[in-house]
């Protein structure tokens, strides 16, 4: 349920203000609009107010919304009502009216960047753990326990941000100089050479080509809750007991216990424990368990957390209102670019097209965002404001960017274009927004299935 209201309030918030800036620059412009529709299909909602010519209305399939403004292309027109028209207009009022609605999304996104800004961004301290040998950053000399305070000059608040900051820079292959802080308090600089990432590499996660990967305190082999009816609670586990050996190799972080236990799955193992005073071997099999397409080993045991320990890598960032709003530009800025970047390298064939979302993905990070705070929500919602921005003013057909690709032809040729380019582009932009629909939604049920 958290999904769905969230992905619901998701989509009305998005499709609103994207629909409201058509709607506000038209009426300004002096076009009626006929209807304000948030969904497409069946109406199953509708309110006309008192001396008002537009329709608001609800419709059955919340995927999107329009707003339907008077226009002799659709219907007739009386011939007193030709000035209210939308194809009437002077060109530049019409691209005005069209652009309105991608630059209402970007407008939503800096509303909502600036209070993410003022309110406090939690993050990640951008502390390194360890350094892969031979990679990039170990070249540049990092080494494990470094915080990075800035990357070519530019702050660095938390670890998402330098992952962020990272991305851009590989996308235009810019040079990272970085300064960082050493365990000992020492001030350090690296030049960390990113020339070796190829567009594939940034398909997963390419922290780790570069050798960087986030510090996380140590978890110590002592069991913290046992799940009812698991394999560790009928192999006799319980909480509190130390491992100190599996299948006598010594372990001193849980995570080896984990990777032990996934590669071998359906398996008899032994665990060396320590209880108290005691030390004792119990036999355990690993469930199988299907994970990515992999077969893996299961036994629903959690680890002992040193919450201090965690909440103490955790940063809250916050700025002044106009240090915010600055920095909410920015950053719309940013994601706008980097956005049309990976878009292009889609088109070109350089990163997979698996990195395609649809509307089942974007509700699960819905829900996921929305369990995780207000904070996360809102930084959210911001992020596929300003996708849908970018969508929107691509040139095909049918979305904003194809009107303003018209609009712009008319207004080198001095003409309207004509109604057969209208109607081939209408089936062009159909085409291209079905296959783009299909890639996403095969994108997320694959998902669905791999896990």
């Amino acid at each position: 349920m958290t999904t769905l209201f969230a992905f619901i309030g998701a989509i009305a918030l998005l499709v609103v203000f994207h629909e409201l800036g058509h709607y506000w620059v038209a009426r300004r412009c002096g076009v009626r609009v006929l209807r304000f529709s948030v969904g497409f299909g069946k109406v199953i909602y509708s309110k006309r107010f008192a001396g008002s010519d537009t329709e608001w209305v609800i419709s059955a399939i919340p995927l999107g919304g329009y707003v339907k403004m008077l226009d002799e292309r659709e219907d007739e027109v009386a011939p007193t009502d030709l000035k209210y028209a939308f194809n009437s207009q002077p060109v530049l009022q019409r691209m005005a009216i069209v652009v309105a609605g991608p630059l209402a999304n970007f407008l939503l996104a800096i509303v909502l960047y600036w209070a993410l800004f003022v309110y406090g961004v939690p993050g990640l301290k951008p502390v390194l753990g360890d350094v892969r040998p031979a990679s990039p950053a170990a070249i540049a000399q990092l080494q494990a326990g470094e915080t990075i305070l800035s990357i070519n000059g530019e702050v660095v608040p938390s670890w998402q941000e330098l992952r962020w900051m990272l991305l851009e820079l590989a996308l235009r292959q810019g040079e990272v100089k970085i300064e960082a802080r050493s365990v000992q308090g020492g001030q350090l600089f690296h030049l960390l050479d990113i020339s070796g990432l190829e567009a594939k590499d940034l398909d997963g996660e390419f922290l780790d080509k570069l050798g960087l990967s986030l510090y996380r305190p140590v978890i110590l082999p002592v069991i913290g809750k046992v799940a009812e009816s698991s394999v560790a609670q009928r192999a006799g586990l319980q909480e509190g007991d130390r491992i100190l050996r599996v299948n006598d190799t010594t372990v001193q972080r849980w995570l080896e216990v984990v990777e032990m236990v996934r590669i071998h799955p359906g398996q008899t193992m032994r665990f060396d424990i320590q209880r108290g005073e005691m030390v004792s071997s119990i036999s355990v099999v690993p469930q199988a368990v299907a994970e990515s397409g992999n077969t893996v080993g299961k036994i629903g045991a959690a680890p002992q957390v040193d919450n201090a320990a965690w909440q103490a890598m955790f940063a809250e960032v916050s700025y002044g209102p106009f240090e915010a709003l600055v920095r909410s530009l920015r950053k719309t800025w940013e994601t706008a670019i980097i956005s049309l970047k990976m878009l292009g390298k889609m088109v070109m064939g350089e990163i997979s097209m698996k990195n395609l979302s649809g509307p089942i993905t974007i509700a699960d990070y819905a829900g996921q965002s929305a369990e995780m705070g207000v904070a996360a929500y809102l930084g959210f919602l911001a992020l596929i404001s300003v996708s849908l921005g970018v969508l929107n003013l691509l040139p095909i057909p049918l979305l904003d960017g194809g009107h303003l690709l018209y609009y712009a032809a008319e207004l080198a040729k001095g003409s309207p274009v004509s109604e057969q380019v209208w109607e081939i582009g209408q089936k062009i932009g159909i085409a291209l927004l079905g296959m783009l629909m299909a890639f996403a939604m095969y994108n997320d049920i694959n998902r669905l299935i791999s896990g």
